[in-house]
């Protein structure tokens, strides 16, 4: 019985290290003075990512694509965080709902 709670706790330690050893790639955009920086990520096709969007601006924003379909809210002074793709190679915009005229960005997946 012991012998076969530790293979069940080995067993279990290998899955959490394969989960760990698998996080998608991470990307930081800030949003200051109602624009993007970077106003452009270059990502890796065919992989998911993880973007955290940190907003210093006294006003909320609204992270949106419709190229790649997602639109979350950020706070004021706030971060959020945003999971796409996997993506094919290509283009894809994304832009600041609340600030469209300045918030600009794309996603340059190769």
């Amino acid at each position: 019985m012991n012998r076969f709670l530790m293979l069940i706790g080995t067993a279990l330690l290998l899955a959490a290290g394969n989960v760990a050893a698998s996080e998608p790639p991470e990307y930081t955009l800030v949003i200051k003075n109602h624009r993007y920086q970077p106003s452009e990520i270059r990502m890796p096709a065919n992989t998911k990512v993880r973007i955290v969007v940190n907003n210093q601006d006294p006003t909320p924003e609204e992270f949106e694509s419709t190229d790649f379909n997602r639109e979350k809210l950020v706070l004021p002074n706030g971060s959020a965080t945003v999971y796409v793709g996997p993506l094919r190679a290509g283009t894809y915009a994304f832009f600041g709902d609340f600030h469209q005229d300045t918030a600009q960005g794309r996603l340059i997946v190769e």
